[in-house]
């Protein structure tokens, strides 16, 4: 089955570039970003790599732990490290788990039973489909899922924009609208009440339809 959001994030235990980890104890009481490559030394991932090196302090400001996957074993990562630095500017500073028996990869639907256990042979086509980001909340619940092809780099920058809205939505009863950045206007829940929502803004709302109650962001 595929997992989706809401699901719990399926635990795991394995080698990473920064030692041996158990996904749910290394989150702990964090969020966490997994996102996943289907290759090492490939040149898409490459640049995203060294990206979301150069984002980490944005990630920890939010309290959001970051770990990278590629179906290729540890040894191979710690050389490709040196090449994602030499071509980005930026070293990896974050744990990127070794997925060589594909383990992870089948664990979180990324590929299928069928794959087989080593990552031996393969090339990055085969693996295709390890082209996800996951976005996982202190309760070890996936909050959001993108999948991505090979040619279309990723845009971490848009993580971090769900990443706000997550966590402000998880606070308060609110939504966010269409291209919404933090500091920007919010939508109240329809789950809450005018009543209440009288209670919470008695400044009132701007209404362009009787659904649609916008707000300043709650601090």
């Amino acid at each position: 089955m595929t997992l989706k959001i809401g699901d719990t994030a399926p635990d795991f235990e394995v080698q990473t570039t920064e030692g041996k980890i158990g996904f749910h104890d290394w989150i702990g009481d964090s969020w966490a970003v997994m996102f996943s490559h289907p290759k090492d030394f490939t040149p898409v991932c490459t640049t995203e790599l060294g990206y979301m090196a150069k984002l980490k302090p944005e990630f920890e400001k939010r309290g959001v732990k970051i770990i990278g996957l590629s179906v290729d074993p540890v040894d191979d990562h710690k050389r490709w490290m040196q090449d994602i630095q030499d071509a980005t500017g930026y070293m990896p500073n974050y744990p990127l788990i070794g997925d060589n028996e594909l383990k992870v990869a089948k664990l979180y639907d990324m590929l299928p039973a069928a794959a087989g256990d080593s990552a031996k042979g393969r090339t990055a086509a085969d693996n295709q489909t390890v082209r996800n980001v996951f976005v996982v909340g202190p309760d070890k619940k996936i909050k959001l899922v993108l999948v991505y092809p090979m040619s279309t780099g990723r845009n971490f920058d848009e993580i971090l924009r769900v990443v706000d809205s997550l966590q402000l939505t998880a606070k308060h009863q609110v939504a966010t609208p269409v291209n919404w950045r933090n500091g920007e206007d919010v939508i109240i829940s329809p789950a809450v009440s005018d009543e209440k929502a009288k209670e919470k803004y008695p400044g009132g709302w701007k209404s362009p339809k009787p659904y649609i109650r916008v707000v300043p962001q709650p601090k």
